[in-house]
């Protein structure tokens, strides 16, 4: 637990950061008091948690605080994990990415618009699962962006993955069916399939999006069985309506929250749970391949308070 906390808390230091630079009653050891409820509150909200979550934290503070006027700062920071903690039950989950049980691969679709580090993710979750012993093929399917097939080869040569490509411009669909098959004849576990990510008020994209999805239900009709959206977390607030465009047009299983380390607007991910009530599987803490770590509520909610795991 205490490496995976680490992970967080560094990945959250700017997060951490800004909520601590206007509390410093929190983390300094001191009483509480009537201002200090105030700045938490406005560095609640400036970090993205929300009106109704940051309520939800000041609520359980005051209250303890009006039974108990010497509440200290450390006291008040364990209250809000927990209210957090409790926010987002639920929230977390690691499905069983594994063979089906007829010993065809599980099909993962990695969903997310241009710039959300959706080809990086695929990469860093294929490594994830080879490390727990599991047999991965990707597929760079978005042959729209150029880069974005190289990216995942050079990342695929890098880790030691099995990839199936095409050159820029390919039928992405194609390619996904390609991916399906050698997926299907070498006995692969997994096959991580990496989409286009123009635009979600782009029709093309989810005109794509459901070819993809009848061309590989020709090769195993349920398929895909996951459908993860890759979602920017310095984004804030914006992320929520980018991933609920996404879930009404393919319908998602779950999300991916990415670029946590690089902002100070780390209280997203509340929010996308409490919009979608859609579990978080993994975040991005940070550049390594090490660094996209499933998620953990309490670890993220000590995290984002400054306590240790």
């Amino acid at each position: 637990m205490f490496g995976l906390f680490k992970k967080f808390k560094d990945g959250l230091a700017k997060t951490v950061a800004a909520i601590a630079g206007k509390t410093r009653s929190l983390f300094g050891g001191r009483k509480i008091d009537a201002s200090s409820l105030d700045e938490l509150e406005e560095a609640l909200i400036t970090a993205d948690f929300g009106v109704e979550t940051t309520d939800e934290i000041l609520s359980e503070i005051k209250e303890a605080y009006r039974k108990d006027p010497q509440l200290q700062g450390k006291q008040a920071a364990e209250l809000g994990a927990a209210v957090l903690n409790r926010v987002l039950a639920g929230g977390a989950g690691q499905p069983l990415l594994e063979k089906r049980p007829d010993g065809s691969p599980a099909v993962l679709v990695m969903i997310g618009v241009n710039g959300s580090g959706k080809t990086t993710t695929t990469a860093k979750l294929a490594w994830a699962l080879q490390q727990q012993g599991k047999s991965v093929l990707v597929a760079a399917c978005d042959t729209f962006r150029a880069a974005a097939v190289e990216q995942l080869k050079t990342w695929a040569e890098r880790l030691n993955l099995d990839i199936v490509s095409s050159h820029t411009g390919a039928d992405a669909a194609a390619v996904a069916y390609d991916a399906l098959q050698a997926g299907k004849s070498r006995g692969k576990d997994v096959v991580i399939i990496d989409t286009a990510g123009r635009l979600h008020t782009k029709s093309n994209l989810m005109e794509e999006l459901a070819k993809i999805r009848r061309v590989l239900q020709k090769l195993d009709p349920a398929a895909p069985h996951f459908s993860w959206l890759v979602v920017d977390g310095s984004l804030g607030s914006n992320s929520i309506e980018q991933a609920r465009v996404f879930h009404q047009s393919f319908g998602l299983t779950g999300l991916v929250v990415t670029k946590l380390d690089g902002t100070s607007r780390g209280g997203a991910v509340v929010g996308i749970w409490r919009a979608l009530k859609l579990p978080i599987h993994y975040v991005g803490l940070g550049e390594q391949k090490e660094d996209l770590q499933p998620f953990d509520p309490e670890a993220y909610a000590k995290a984002v308070f400054g306590l240790e795991g």
